[in-house]
């Protein structure tokens, strides 16, 4: 059994021309001298390096399609016909208060100076990728307005095309981070936070000191990697005059855009774009802990962490420096990842799959818990789009997961509600949209929820992909309520592993969920013979 097809994938815009095709290769069985193609062995063939990524930059987000043997479909939710854990007060459940509209989905993160959310759920980094950019208002004033945290990626400051760097080459005015943080900051409820990740190319240009002199910025978060790759980020550009500013700030961008042949080559057109790459970071014990000790000097009142689907090893270390560091959430991202752009194969090939790293998070967690060290709050990553699925991760990952950290599934209700705005205005409404109305009155069901939080005259600067991640906010949050009032659970915290089964004997060995024919059977039998 093959667990993916190479070759051929509506990321990189291929296909195969043969309905039968090798499942190893991903060739067509049949391959014809003479086929116009498109496969990626063909399309590579005259565009080469640019088949290594999804596209079209800046348009989409792209996510692995891998089947692994074990994902979180794999668990069921128990549910349950006695008690209720997690009422106000220690009430004791009866048909009248425990009802799930009761049910409360706050969360809160930090090692002492917490940061509570509406929804146990946040963005996943936003960073100097296009699709990030264009879209920023819509995902951070509708984070904003739900009560939840988004994560402002790295680059941001290194590839504005406005940036003045000081003599030092550090950040002196950074326009675009100074919009992103506005934007949030203008709506900001008191639920959720604005994170801002570092890695070397922002440490290197000044942005944790630009941040915090001059919007006094609470949290910043160091980054590992993610998911989706276990290389620097990376956009494209396609100006060869843009391509050479980003290598002088001190980036790798390649092709090498001051190579003469390469300038030819672009001027020719056989070029059209170039990549900008960040640097490998390179992690010891005493580098961390001398970073997060620079960081809290210069104000910062709380430091996360977000690392990537890196093995065993890797996995140890962050839980273990971030318990000696006192890091106040640490990210943990498993493969396959979704993307504004990374390699595509590195995103279907590399990396531990979901479940496996982050039932080896808990395992691991719960060594350091019984020796006696504390835990920093986690998050779970990787592949999660609804509320069954927060709810899995916060039950394998009990009680040390906070929250689940959501990539393209929160990005995408803030580009759907600003393309909703634009059809309304070409007068062009699809029908999927247009059975429900013509207007955003009629169309978001949470219109009116948000017009009330802001006000009859701020709902009008408010832009329709905000409103969008509200309503799938909201969407999260009673789906969550409904699952968890079922599994006798009334807040967060009284959430736990017993919560969940596992459907299959692999499922059961990989997550140490008890197999479904075995939980509870202790008490069931102990009831048939009592």
């Amino acid at each position: 059994m093959n667990l993916q097809r190479p070759n051929s994938n509506d990321a990189t815009g291929t296909s195969n021309r043969s309905k039968s095709v090798v499942p190893c290769s991903g060739i067509c069985s049949r391959c014809i001298d003479g086929c116009r193609g498109n496969c990626e062995i063909f399309k590579a063939t005259f565009r080469g390096r640019e088949l290594i990524y999804p596209g079209p930059f800046g348009d989409v987000t792209a996510g692995g399609d891998k089947d692994y043997p074990i994902d979180y479909s794999h668990l069921n939710i128990q549910g349950y016909a006695l008690g209720a854990k997690g009422l106000p007060g220690g009430a004791v459940g009866d048909p009248d208060n425990a009802r799930f509209p009761n049910v409360n989905t706050e969360t809160a993160y930090g090692w002492d100076k917490k940061v509570a959310m509406n929804v146990p759920i946040f963005t996943g980094a936003l960073g100097s990728t296009e699709i990030a950019r264009k879209n920023w208002e819509h995902f951070a004033v509708g984070a904003a307005i739900s009560g939840v945290t988004i994560v402002c990626g790295e680059n941001v400051c290194g590839i504005d095309p406005r940036l003045v760097l000081n003599k030092d080459n550090k950040v002196i005015e950074a326009p675009d981070m100074d919009r992103r943080i506005e934007a949030y900051k203008r709506y900001h409820t008191g639920k959720g936070e604005m994170l801002i990740q570092m890695n070397v190319e922002d440490t290197r240009l000044g942005v944790a000191e630009y941040i915090i002199n001059k919007h006094h910025i609470e949290t910043i978060e160091l980054k590992w990697g993610q998911g989706a790759k276990c290389i620097g980020g990376e956009i494209k550009v396609n100006s060869l005059e843009r391509a050479m500013e980003l290598q002088k700030r001190g980036y790798i961008v390649t092709p090498d855009p001051m190579d003469p042949v390469i300038q030819n080559a672009f001027n020719q057109g056989a070029i059209k774009e170039f990549e900008r790459h960040s640097r490998l970071g390179f992690i010891s014990e005493e580098g961390f802990i001398e970073e997060v000790e620079r960081l809290r000097a210069l104000g910062y009142k709380r430091i996360t962490l977000k690392t990537g689907a890196y093995g065993l090893r890797e996995l140890a270390m962050a839980l273990k420096w971030c318990s000696k560091a006192k890091i106040d959430l640490l990210t943990i991202d498993g493969a396959p990842g979704g993307t504004g752009m990374s390699p595509w194969r590195m995103m279907e090939e590399w990396g531990m799959p979901s479940i496996y790293l982050h039932s080896a998070a808990y395992e691991f967690a719960k060594i350091l818990s019984d020796n006696g060290e504390r835990v920093p709050d986690l998050a779970f990553a990787g592949g999660f789009s609804s509320e069954d699925g927060v709810f899995k991760a916060l039950a394998l990952g009990a009680p040390f997961v906070k929250a689940v950290c959501m990539g393209r599934a929160l990005m995408i209700p803030g580009m759907v509600g600003k393309n909703i705005d634009q059809w309304m205005k070409e007068n062009n409404l699809p029908k999927t949209v247009s059975e429900f109305g013509s207007t955003p009155e009629e169309i978001f069901v949470c219109y009116e929820t948000v017009k009330n939080l802001v006000g009859s005259q701020e709902i009008k600067n408010i832009p329709l992909g905000a409103i969008g991640i509200y309503s799938y906010s909201d969407k999260i949050r009673v789906g969550l309520q409904q699952l968890m009032a079922g599994a006798r659970c009334f807040n967060i915290d009284s959430i736990t592993r017993n919560e969940l089964m596992s459907l299959t004997e692999e499922c059961a060995s990989v997550t140490k969920i008890p197999y479904l024919m075995e939980c509870g059977r202790e008490e069931a039998l102990a009831i048939l013979k009592g």
